[in-house]
Formats: C-alpha cells, sequence, structure tokens
C-alpha cells in the first residue's frame, strides 16, 4: 500500500524540475561546434551544419513538406498492372 503512494509523491516532488534539464544556447552551441570539429567540417559546409544544429533541423531527409514527397516519404508508388 505505501509503494503507490511513495512512488507518486516522488513523481509529484520531481515535477518542478523537469524544466532544469532544458539545454542552455550556450551549452547547445558548444555540443553543435563539437559535431562540426568532429566532422571536419568547414566554410560552407560548416556553417549550413552550425545553422542546422542549431535550429534542430538535423533531419537529413528533409521537411515533410517538401516538392515531389508522396505520402510515402517520396517513394514512388509501384506501377500499376491491369
Amino acid at each position: 500500500m505505501l509503494r503507490p503512494i511513495f512512488i507518486a509523491a516522488v513523481l509529484i516532488a520531481a515535477l518542478p524540475s523537469a524544466p532544469s534539464f532544458a539545454v542552455t544556447a550556450k551549452e547547445k552551441m558548444a555540443t553543435c561546434k563539437f559535431g562540426a570539429d568532429d566532422q571536419k567540417l568547414a566554410g560552407a559546409a560548416r556553417a549550413k551544419f552550425m545553422k542546422n544544429c542549431m535550429a534542430n533541423k538535423n533531419d537529413p531527409r528533409g521537411s515533410a513538406g517538401s516538392a515531389g514527397a508522396g505520402a510515402a516519404g517520396g517513394v514512388p508508388p509501384p506501377p500499376r498492372t491491369k
């Protein structure tokens, strides 16, 4: 009987501290710089990587609204047979 009450109390106590896990802009910049250095990027490639990294746009497949992308993520449907 005490176990569920204890678990509920711990979860309620931990709820207000959830925003403390957020990454600051300074920490994000350090992470992005490390990623760019690790990949040995320079020039325009580094600038593009940093811009996408800071904006959390790291999906190499592109956005969902890109032209030519079908419902299956850009894969054309199989040909129809008669």
